[in-house]
């Protein structure tokens, strides 16, 4: 099944299901994590897919949660285009289930959520938030509700197999619009209620649009757009010559005596390799600059 975002609506109410099955697996083997922490950074790379459904064209957002449990820190980046990239700062943690689950909340700890959207056209905004339980989707429900004033519903899940592969993981996220009427907002919650988990219902075969119709059962159902979802850093070579370039002078001679740099993303943990000749060119470029000014 393919990597998907759906949008649907029906009076009052705007909803996005997605699919990210094939994204979360490509993080895992990308960071070799293990199954709490993969759990943890597929449902934020989820969650952030999600709220970034809601963007403009240009606008992208980044999703950071910090604890004091041993996974430390998820950093995610999405945008509406589906495009995601993320990592967790201790990839190879791994805590005994709790209720029969992967304790996410326990791998994170107490903490915050802080959701920043670039708008590219002005400073970006941060909003934060004390983590409400660590499992991500009640914590970035509790951020819409407090720093958006947006009634939702999200609901994030993530399976992992014995042999450490992703073999489901997707997510839904149910808004209330102000001209919402009540009647509406008591029957979606009532099938939300008897949803089964969104991995039972990935792993059923139903795709986002049959999770929507679950969620939306006995509604007028009107689709929106699909948008492919997929794994996608920023970085690139270029990208690292110019911060090779940035650290100036010095450094990038202690570089030449070390003889070569391995300079490793922290997104996707691409490594990029540069010898000798060409730190030397990248020092010349730097003095090149240095004479100009």
């Amino acid at each position: 099944m393919n990597d998907v975002l759906l949008k649907a609506t029906v009076p009052g109410i705007r909803a996005f299901a997605a699919i990210t099955t094939n994204l979360v697996e490509d993080a895992r083997q990308r960071h070799n994590c293990y199954p709490t922490a993969i759990a943890a950074l597929g449902r934020t790379m989820t969650g952030a897919l999600l709220l970034a459904a809601n963007l403009k064209t240009e606008e992208s957002i980044t999703i950071r949660v910090t604890g004091d449990g041993p996974l430390e820190e998820i950093v995610v980046d999405a945008d509406n285009h589906g495009n995601v990239r993320g990592y967790v700062n201790n990839p190879q943690t791994h805590l005994p289930l709790k209720n029969e689950k992967l304790d996410v909340g326990g791998a994170i700890g107490k903490g915050h959520i802080h959701v920043t959207r670039f708008t590219g056209l002005k400073a970006p905004f941060t909003g934060s938030i004390e983590l409400v339980s660590g499992e991500i989707a009640e914590d970035i429900a509790q951020y819409l509700l407090f720093s958006e004033q947006t009634p939702s519903t999200i609901i994030l899940g993530v399976k992992v197999q014995p042999d450490l592969t992703v073999t489901a993981a997707g997510g839904m996220l149910i808004q209330a619009l102000p001209d919402a009427e009540e009647e509406i907002i008591e029957k979606i919650e009532n099938n939300i209620s008897q949803l089964p988990s969104i991995t039972a219902m990935l792993e059923a075969g139903l795709d986002a649009q049959g999770m929507i119709e679950k969620a939306f059962a006995g509604l007028p159902i009107l689709y929106g757009g699909e948008t492919p979802l997929k794994f996608q850093c920023r970085c690139s070579r270029d990208r690292v010559e110019k911060m090779l370039i940035s650290l100036g002078e010095e450094e990038l001679i202690n570089l030449l005596n070390e003889q070569k740099a391995e300079i490793k993303c922290h997104f996707c943990s691409q490594f990029y390799h540069f010898n000798q000749n060409e730190l030397d060119a990248l020092l010349q470029e730097v003095r090149r600059m240095q004479k100009t000014l």
